[in-house]
Formats: structure tokens, C-alpha cells, sequence
């Protein structure tokens, strides 16, 4: 487990947000990842695409300012996989994803947001807790 890094998170935070921010205010859109991906094959891919691009390059450019080897996952690729069709399930079913729902809804003081992030931070700790402790 790394070490807690509160100046990291906060700036990690705060550009999360100015990125939600000036996509709503530039373009009017919500960073909702799994709508902007969902929405790739409609006539407005572009903004679509370099969203998503920038989003990878931006991780890559932090992993080189890291000084720290990448974890590899943990589990089966068959378990990982299942996991990300499950993940893709959920956010169908909640219409929208964390990103959505946690960053940009809660900011719009969105009820729906907050009942699905609710939701989803309940089902994750009582996920970890089984993994870890029951199974």
C-alpha cells in the first residue's frame, strides 16, 4: 500500500474538476466517461476521441513524473474481465458512471447522482470487506 500523499490528491482533485468544469462550460457536455464513450459513434465523435485521448496522455505523462514502478493487477485476466463487464453493466443500468455521477452530478447537486454515488462508494466497500475477509 502506498503512502497517504494529501498535496497529490488535492491537485490531482482540482484538475479533475477544472477538467469537468471546462468541458460543461466549453462545450456543454457532463465527463461522465461512460456517455462520452457511449456517444463516439454519433456525429460528434471528435471531441469524443480527444477527450478520451488526453485523458490516457495525461496518465502517461504522470506515470513518467512517478518515480514508482506500476503495480501489476491483481487476479485472472478472466477476473478482471468479468469485473469490467460487470462495471459496464452497472453503469448502464445507473445511467452513468462514477465520473458522471460523482463528479459532476454531486456538483449540480444532482439527488439522482447522489443516491447512485451512495450506491456505488456502499457496494464497493462491501465488496472489499468479502474479498478481504470473507472469501
Amino acid at each position: 500500500m502506498s503512502s497517504f500523499t494529501p498535496l497529490s490528491g488535492l491537485l490531482g482533485g482540482m484538475l479533475i474538476g477544472l477538467s469537468a468544469a471546462l468541458l460543461l462550460w466549453g462545450n456543454g457536455r457532463v465527463a461522465g466517461i461512460s456517455g462520452i464513450i457511449g456517444g463516439i459513434r454519433r456525429g460528434d465523435a471528435l471531441w469524443r476521441v480527444a477527450f478520451l485521448v488526453a485523458m490516457g496522455a495525461g496518465g502517461i505523462i504522470a506515470l513518467g513524473a512517478l518515480d514508482k514502478p506500476v503495480p501489476a493487477p491483481a487476479g485472472s485476466p478472466l477476473l478482471l474481465i468479468c469485473a469490467g463487464l460487470l462495471v459496464g453493466l452497472g453503469t448502464r443500468l445507473g445511467s452513468g458512471c462514477t465520473s458522471g455521477h460523482g463528479v459532476c452530478g454531486l456538483a449540480r447537486f444532482s439527488t439522482r447522482s447522489l443516491v447512485a454515488v451512495v450506491v456505488f462508494m456502499a457496494t464497493a466497500m462491501l465488496t472489499v470487506f468479502t474479498v478481504r475477509h470473507l472469501v
